[in-house]
């Protein structure tokens, strides 16, 4: 599971609901021009490395508002049986899974079933007492202060956690939180897990299953999963790899790689194209409810974080961008949504050696022309 990637909150040279206005169906914005005659060239400079004989691959799409421009895909998606990546391959999306948990959570309150301002007590009563001072916005907006379970989990463990252990392991092995829930930014794998326990108990459905029926169907994701071993199945699955040299090990599980809450959803790059329709169209979330959601977090002291739920947001070369890098053991993936200028780029990757966020942010520097930096 990932630590927050580098990058540093710049402020918004525009409001959110312009923001929002640009990003949604039916609005007017001025966007850039993809070179269609060049980029192609750039994109397979950059995943060369991806697509040398018996290396795992990675899946790239580049979208102008509904449209997809670009959608290629490089590699294996499975070395050892030679199976080639396409666009319809299905990647772990490791932490890409958080902003469908934070849409979840929103709309169950939108179903009244609990409140950004909810203690994460009253719904997850086995929680110590300290959760009381826990709101469900501070776990959205990692702000919780929450330990991170994997501090808990040796390297040495050989079953895996699932999301129900966690809940165990921060009931047990945990007294306080780093700082005041607020007070604070630090990534949590573990407010994110805790999402997923919320969701369940919120719902009284199982996770996997309220995101299938309220967001995946919803937004015509036809195959993305939050894959349970034993229970569901990841339909034309790439499978992760570690490559040193010119050796390639198949590095697809880890301890902690099977819980849910956290980065469990597989999807493909098609998919993802429908997702990013979906946002645009507010198909799952209306216009206001996105808009709250990447909304960066105010701090207790009154400074914003760069974070908002589920989403990193940030500028990039004057673009404001909603982002977030997804790391597992055999996966790297990165989203990138210029909601001004209506271009949307993911990369997801099986292999756990990559950088596909620099790799995203070369394709959105090659787009934005000089006069826009």
């Amino acid at each position: 599971m990932p630590i927050a990637h580098r990058s540093s909150i710049h402020a918004c040279c525009r409001p959110v609901v312009a923001v929002v206005a640009c990003l949604f169906a039916g609005a007017s914005c001025e966007q850039p021009t993809i070179p269609r005659d060049t980029l192609p060239v750039t994109i397979d400079s950059l995943f060369a490395p991806f697509a040398e004989p018996g290396k795992p691959g990675a899946s790239i799409l580049v979208m102008q508002g509904d449209s997809i421009a670009i959608q290629k895909a490089y590699g294996l998606a499975d070395v050892a049986a030679g199976i080639p990546a396409t666009p319809e391959s299905n990647f772990r999306l490791a932490s890409l899974s958080k902003q469908f948990v934070a849409t979840a959570i929103l709309l169950l309150v939108g179903d009244g079933k609990l409140t950004l301002e909810t203690p994460l007590t009253d719904i997850l009563p086995a929680f110590p007492a300290y959760g009381r001072a826990i709101r469900v916005r501070h776990l959205l907006s990692h702000t919780s202060g929450v330990w991170d379970y994997e501090d808990f989990v040796p390297d040495t463990q050989t079953y895996q956690v699932r999301d129900a252990d966690v809940l165990k392991l921060l009931t047990t092995r945990t007294e306080s939180t780093y700082f005041a829930p607020g007070s604070r930014y630090r990534y949590s794998n573990s407010g994110y897990v805790l999402l997923g326990q919320i969701v369940e108990h919120a719902s009284a459905m199982r996770l996997a299953d309220f995101l299938l029926e309220r967001v995946f169907r919803p937004a015509s994701l036809t195959a993305t999963i939050a894959f349970e071993d034993g229970v569901s199945t990841v339909e034309r699955r790439a499978f992760g790899h570690t490559v040193i040299d010119d050796s390639v090990t198949r590095t697809d599980q880890s301890n902690t790689s099977a819980t849910l809450g956290d980065g469990g959803v597989y999807s493909s790059t098609s998919d993802m194209a429908r997702w990013i329709r979906a946002l645009r169209h507010h198909t799952v979330l209306d216009s206001a409810t996105f808009a709250r959601q990447t909304t960066p977090f105010v701090l207790a002291d009154g400074t914003a974080s760069e974070y908002a739920f589920g989403w990193f947001v940030d500028v990039f070369r004057g673009h404001r961008r909603l982002r977030h890098h997804g790391e597992t053991r055999g996966f790297t993936n990165s989203i990138q949504l210029f909601p001004d200028d209506g271009l949307s780029i993911v990369v997801l990757t099986n292999r756990t050696d990559s950088a596909p966020w620099d790799i995203v942010e070369t394709i959105a520097t090659s787009i934005f022309t000089p006069g826009d930096r």
